[in-house]
């Protein structure tokens, strides 16, 4: 992370990752946040190579609503924040004094939105966060620091191949409805036919061969996922499926593989979403679980120890040693940051969750397993290796 430190503390960096995007964020954390311009010309180069910029006049930047627009451009990462007080510029625009409009030139969209209604921190950066992208964004590797990094935590995506012959009656559709949501929730497309979106797929443990797909998401601790009851991509079932979200009456939905016919047969359980209660809040058991990548490097390297593990208690009445594909299968109120974690289920009917911190030698779990071990993972040792 980069940080600025100023008299005002510091400020997590949260922009682009390429030169230019740092450049840009440390004169604006250093300086004047605001670039001064006299000139259309100015903001059309800006336009051209941002596609974004927000043009405000004040002949007086010290008034409340000029202190306001100040502090929001110093505060929003990835946004240059122009002020001017040409009467020509503000004709050009039709600003007032006080008066703030975005100008961007995104694809089917108005390239001019005036900001209505008083200006303050608030409105400001709600105005800002809810025209800075288009109606509908590409999901790409620039875009994604700004759809994960903003103020809208609620995501509305749809998956579509771009060469497939649905992909723009869908997208034509997904905008419509955009409409509807904008300022509550960020619309996303993702293209299935990408490679490079191969991971956010696998996240979402959809296929390309599925189609045209809708899911939504709402971004907090974890990423809660939720998917429709229908397949047809049309204008009402979208914005029913967003209407209900915003409404509460959606449940969170869970990824999971079915359950394998041999997912006991070896040492080692295999858990999937659809059987994973069963076997890890067992009442009688105790239950060890690794939740794992499968391109994980430091879970390819415990593989030999966990099914060493599986082996010592294969035949023990009361420990299970269980793995599950995290990539594949979600578990409600499991959280998984990193790879490998590992945690304890204790046996009771309290179904407990113990992380274990513990050292990932095979007798580091030997000891943590015939040990006391139902309150907390005692192993003091700092050996948690995660990705």
């Amino acid at each position: 992370a980069v940080v600025s430190t100023q008299s005002t503390g510091e400020k997590e960096y949260n922009g682009g990752r390429k030169s230019p995007d740092i450049v840009s964020w440390l004169k604006k954390k250093t300086g004047d946040p605001c670039k001064v311009v006299t000139s259309k010309d100015a903001v059309d180069t800006e336009v051209e190579i941002s596609h974004f910029t927000v043009l405000a006049a004040f002949s007086d930047r010290s008034s409340a609503a000029g202190a306001a627009y100040t502090a929001v451009a110093s505060d929003t990462d990835g946004v240059v924040f122009m002020v001017t007080d040409d009467a020509a510029l503000m004709a050009e625009f039709g600003l007032a004094d006080g008066g703030v409009v975005a100008v961007r030139d995104f694809a089917d969209e108005e390239p001019r939105v005036a900001m209505t209604g008083d200006v303050t921190a608030e409105s400001l950066a709600t105005f800002v966060s809810a025209n800075r992208l288009p109606s509908v964004v590409e999901f790409s590797d620039e875009t994604a620091p700004t759809i994960f990094g903003g103020d809208i935590k609620s995501h509305f995506l749809v998956f579509s191949d771009s060469t497939s012959e649905t992909n723009k009656a869908v997208l034509a559709t997904f905008r419509k409805v955009s409409k509807g949501v904008a300022g509550k929730m960020i619309c996303v497309f993702v293209d299935t036919n990408k490679g490079d979106n191969g991971r956010i797929l696998e996240f979402f443990g959809i296929k390309k061969e599925m189609g045209d797909v809708a899911r939504i998401i709402l971004l907090g601790e974890g990423v809660d996922k939720y998917a429709p009851d229908f397949t047809e991509l049309s204008e009402e079932n979208l914005a029913k499926f967003a209407s209900d979200y915003l409404a509460g009456n959606l449940k969170k939905h869970l990824n999971s593989e079915e359950i394998p016919d041999d997912w006991d047969s070896k040492p080692v359980k295999v858990l999937v979403g659809k059987n994973f209660a069963d076997v890890a809040y067992n009442s009688e058991k105790d239950v060890l679980v690794e939740f794992y990548a499968p391109w994980c490097g430091h879970c390819k390297q415990l593989a030999p120890i966990y099914d060493e593990l599986g082996e010592k208690y294969k035949d023990h009445p009361s420990i299970v040693i269980a793995k599950m594909d995290s990539t594949a299968n979600e578990v409600e109120d499991i959280n998984i940051r990193g790879f490998p974690t590992i945690k304890f289920f204790p046996k009771g009917t309290e179904n407990k969750v113990v992380d274990y911190n513990g050292g990932r030698t095979f007798e580091d779990f030997v000891s943590f397993l015939d040990g006391t071990h139902d309150e907390a993972a005692e192993d003091k040792k700092e050996a948690k290796d995660e990705l």
